[in-house]
């Protein structure tokens, strides 16, 4: 059995110079000292179990005992952090112990007792660990209060209020877990690569509206799925196929106007991915010819050029008081002065233009008419906004000017409006007030969710009218809706130095102080993650490398870390309000990316990206949320790569994504739980099996009932699952033929009163696996009562 001793010894002999090797590399880099240690003792314990010396046993267990020490000092009982720290040497111990007698002598009847009883219970720890490893951890539950019931009329408005929730209890805690498909809709639109199908559906009566990846709209029955109308605008786009959602207006003009008196006066409004703005009959799918052109208004006029790709609509159009409020978003990082970021108000009868939020001509961002040329360059509005009718405002989340990463030579007017909450008014566009979420900001924060508005209980028998604002910096702010003051207190405070020549970086930046805020924790060595003892020592050496001073470090030469990455914190998707608790739903996404300065001689060059994808990681072939950043025109180009290990697991430990509660009355988390498993993405983006729920970054949003329910779909496995609002438990979850991107839906039916949620199901962002469902649950047919 002498090949068992040169297997096992060859085996630590390879660890023990790897771990070594690179134990020496990361103290010389300020870290800890465990790892050269630990492979100094590991390769003697290896050449002494070459040699079936009993010594090289006993040396490793002396190193297994001060691994375990180390890995509780280090992280105490954190589960997922502990894994990667003790589950390898754990097994190596126990194939030790096993083959001791075949290692080196015998040993006697006593200690071979002690050996195997050692074995048995290290492997009872092992298979203790794997049964746990299926139970979310980290996870915060509350008790569950009675909350009553919700009045008819509580969501009345809410979507344009951004609140996501509907005032339906059919479906509910009690009963959630009998929902079964009811039907099931195909598109055909079935998209690969990084398009999404990223839709919530829109209701209009015994009407669902869906709108697919390439801008197809169908008019789907309510109540049995059936297909009644499609639309197809024919749009084409290399990079970008995305559709978040649709419009709707009911209009009093079509008599009179050379029109039967039933045409268009039901109107469905979409804005496309190649910048068109289309009125289409509710009834029939056919365009209206009233509004625009044929039905169209051309986004493009008066934006000057636009390059292939550079200019798209990217989410909902917004109507309210006769007008469709409509942003852009703006392809980053390409170069200096791509379109601008104007954002427009048209008419919704005749789509003419009635005002457009310009800040290029001066601070105070007049209004501009048709025909003039807009401002390039400046902050665009990629996410929703939102609406409050009675004040007469438009809550605008704005991004960034273009490129990111260089700001030396942008304007006042953009480093005022840049990464902000900005109040204009919905009759003429004036600005109204601005509150700036990330001062110059040079790592992406774009405000890409939509604001949230929300009547906050003010104590004294009143309310406060409040918007809520969600931001990739996952910070949280609650500002009055009528000023822009904050509600919940703001401070700014020093964040690091040290930028590029010449940038003109913030000195401090504003924190929400009495909000909690998700996953902005400064990351430390101890921190980082991996799979294995490896992968894990690899994180810790690049995360060592890199310049990370704490949030808001700016980007130079040298690499340096963001987090919360340019994901986010909290992404388009925003959060939900259940008025009844007055609980805050929000998802988060934990990930930090890996960023360096280039100078424009090494962008210029044929072989950037290879060149760069080499030297500093990441994928060659990246399009769009990564890679390399030409910033055309700019002194400088940037390259950015999520941090992660060769595997593609991230660096960081688990979670990646959680579902918070936020009460807004008290400020403080009421539960939090990690959202979604290993079961179908896995290292190299593989479908893993597992179903660990380790938590993974998901950009869409929740959607709440007054069921008391909370559900959601845009985990990176295959389910829509419902979240009990109160409490944070999970109740129920369906599978899916392949993932979601979308925020699920729900409405009751005007034909049957049956309760249906409603799920767009086109597969996962990372997920190979491809699709085109609509899916709508209900109860079973008898247990809901008919109208």
């Amino acid at each position: 059995m002498r090949y068992v001793a040169t297997v096992l010894g060859g085996l630590f002999l390879a660890l023990g110079l790897i771990f070594f090797v690179g134990g020496i590399s990361l103290a010389l880099l300020g870290g800890t000292h465990y790892y050269w240690i630990a492979g100094a003792l590991l390769g003697l314990s290896g050449g002494l179990i070459l040699c079936r010396s009993k010594w090289g046993v006993y040396i490793y267990g002396g190193l297994y005992v001060g691994t375990v020490i180390w890995a509780l000092a280090e992280v105490g009982l954190a589960f997922w952090p502990l894994v990667p720290r003790v589950v390898a040497p754990t097994v190596l111990a126990i194939i030790l112990l096993l083959l001791k007698g075949i290692l080196c002598n015998p040993p006697r009847q006593v200690l071979r007792r002690a050996t195997m009883t050692m074995a048995v219970l290290l492997t009872g720890s092992l298979i203790a660990v794997g049964a746990a490893s299926f139970y979310p951890k980290g996870a915060t539950f509350a008790d569950a209060p009675d909350h009553g019931n919700a009045e008819g009329n509580l969501a009345a408005g809410n979507s344009n209020a951004g609140q996501k929730f509907a005032p339906f209890n059919q479906i509910n805690v009690q009963n959630v877990s009998r929902l079964e498909v009811a039907w099931t809709m195909r598109s055909g639109d079935v998209v690969a690569g990084s398009a999404s199908d990223q839709n919530t559906p829109l209701q209009i009566g015994d009407t669902l509206y869906t709108c697919s990846p390439n801008n197809i709209v169908h008019a789907v029955d309510v109540d049995s799925g059936k297909i009644l109308w499609r639309y197809d605008p024919r749009v084409r786009s290399l990079l970008w196929q995305r559709c978040r959602g649709l419009g709707h207006h009911i209009s009093a003009v079509t008599q009179g106007r050379n029109l039967p008196p039933d045409v268009c006066s039901n109107r469905i409004i979409l804005s496309t991915i190649d910048a068109r703005l289309i009125q289409i009959d509710a009834n029939t799918g056919r365009p209206c010819p009233t509004f625009g052109t044929g039905g169209t208004v051309d986004l493009k006029q008066g934006m000057g050029e636009i390059k292939p790709e550079y200019y798209r609509v990217t989410s909902a159009p917004t109507v309210a008081a006769g007008v469709i409020i409509v942003g852009g978003m703006i392809l980053d990082n390409l170069e200096v002065g791509e379109p601008s970021g104007v954002v427009r108000a048209f008419d919704v009868e005749t789509g003419r233009l009635r005002w457009a939020w310009d800040i290029g001509p001066a601070l105070d961002a007049p209004s501009r008419l048709q025909g003039d040329r807009y401002a390039r360059g400046t902050p665009n509005v990629w996410g929703a906004p939102s609406v409050d009718e009675k004040l007469g405002l438009v809550y605008l989340p704005t991004g960034n000017p273009t490129p990111d990463h260089w700001g030396a030579a942008r304007t006042p007017q953009s480093e005022k409006y840049g990464s902000a909450l900005v109040a204009v008014d919905l009759k003429s566009g004036k600005t109204r007030w601005v509150f700036q979420i990330t001062h110059h900001d040079l790592w992406d924060y774009d405000v890409g969710s939509q604001p949230i508005l929300y009547d906050l209980p003010n104590g004294r028998g009143g309310v406060t009218p409040v918007v809520v604002q969600l931001n990739k910096r996952g910070e949280i702010f609650m500002l009055d809706r009528r000023t822009g003051i904050p509600v919940s207190r703001v401070e700014e405070r020093p964040v690091p130095q040290g930028g590029m020549p010449g940038e003109p970086l913030a000195r401090t930046q504003p924190f929400s102080v009495d909000m909690p805020s998700l996953g902005t924790e400064t990351l430390r060595e101890k921190d980082m993650w991996g799979m294995t003892p490896l992968d894990l020592l690899w994180c810790r050496i690049e995360f060592k490398k890199l310049r990370y001073e704490g949030p808001m470090t700016p980007p130079n030469l040298n690499p340096s870390l963001i987090f919360p990455g340019v994901f986010g914190g909290m992404n388009w998707g925003g959060g939900s309000i259940d008025p009844r608790s007055g609980y805050l739903i929000v998802n988060d996404i934990r990930l930090a990316h890996k960023i360096v300065i280039l100078p424009r001689t090494e962008v210029d060059r044929p072989d950037a990206m290879q060149l760069a994808a080499k030297r500093y990681g990441g994928d060659p072939e990246t399009v769009g949320h990564g890679g390399l950043q030409p910033q055309k025109g700019a002194p400088y180009g940037a390259y950015f790569t999520t941090f992660a290990s060769p595997l593609g697991v991230p660096c960081i430990a688990p979670p990646y994504g959680e579902l918070t509660a936020i009460d807004l009355k008290t400020r403080r988390i009421v539960w939090r739980v990690p959202l979604g498993t290993t079961r179908d993405i896995g290292p190299l983006r593989r479908e893993a099996g597992g179903g660990f729920p380790i938590g993974l970054p998901a950009p869409s949003g929740p959607m709440s009932t007054a069921g008391g329910l909370t559900f959601f779909s845009g985990t990176q496995d295959f389910y829509l699952r419902a979240f009990e609002t109160a409490t944070g438990r999970e109740v129920w979850k369906a599978r899916l033929p392949v993932g979601s991107d979308a925020t699920p839906m729900t409405y009751i039916s005007p034909r049957t009163g049956r309760q249906y949620v409603i799920v767009k199901a086109g597969g996962s962002r990372e997920s190979p696996r491809k699709g085109d469902f609509t899916i709508a649950f209900a109860l079973p047919q008898h247990q809901f009562r008919e109208k």
